[in-house]
C-alpha cells in the first residue's frame, strides 16, 4: 500500500487523530480529516466516490489546494468559502456544524452532500484536528 507523502508544515499526527484514521478507514460512510494545521490528512474508500479520486492520488493537502478539489457551493449556486463550510466552522470556531451544500469533485459531477463537521479536542481543549462526515443527497424535506 502506498502511502501519500505530508505536506512539510505538517505536524505529527495525534493519538485522536491517528484513532479517527482508524474509524474512518473502516466505515462506509463517507469521511475526510484535517489536521490541527488545518491540512487535509486523509480521506476514506467511501469519500473517494464523491470528491472523484483515491486519497493515494491526492495525498494530504491544505485547505486552500483542497479547495480546488472539492469545490462547495450553496444550493442556490452561490460559492461558499471554506470558513463557512462545515469543516472551515468547525476548524475556525472549535464547534460542531452541518449544512446541505452542492460539492463537485474531480469527475466534474455536482452532487447535493450534506455534511457534518466537529473539532476533535483532546486534553485541555487542544484541538487536534476536525472530522468531516458527509453523504451525497438533500434531507426528505428538501427532496421533494
Amino acid at each position: 500500500m502506498t502511502q501519500a507523502p505530508s505536506p512539510p508544515s505538517s505536524s505529527p499526527p495525534s493519538l485522536p487523530l491517528i484513532l479517527a484514521r482508524e474509524l474512518a478507514s473502516n466505515l462506509s460512510t463517507p469521511m475526510f480529516l484535517l489536521n490541527q494545521d488545518g491540512v487535509l490528512v486523509y480521506f476514506n474508500d467511501a469519500a473517494e466516490l464523491i470528491i472523484g479520486k483515491p486519497f493515494a492520488e491526492v495525498g494530504a493537502v491544505d485547505a486552500m489546494e483542497f479547495s480546488s478539489i472539492f469545490r462547495l457551493c450553496q444550493l442556490d449556486g452561490t460559492p461558499i468559502s471554506r470558513g463557512y463550510s462545515p469543516t472551515g466552522i468547525a476548524f475556525l470556531q472549535r464547534r460542531p456544524s452541518h449544512q446541505v451544500l452542492v460539492a463537485t469533485g474531480l469527475d466534474g459531477v455536482r452532487r447535493t452532500v450534506q455534511a457534518t463537521a466537529y473539532p476533535l479536542f483532546g486534553a485541555g481543549d487542544e484541538l487536534h484536528g476536525v472530522v468531516t462526515v458527509f453523504w451525497e443527497g438533500a434531507p426528505d424535506d428538501e427532496a421533494a
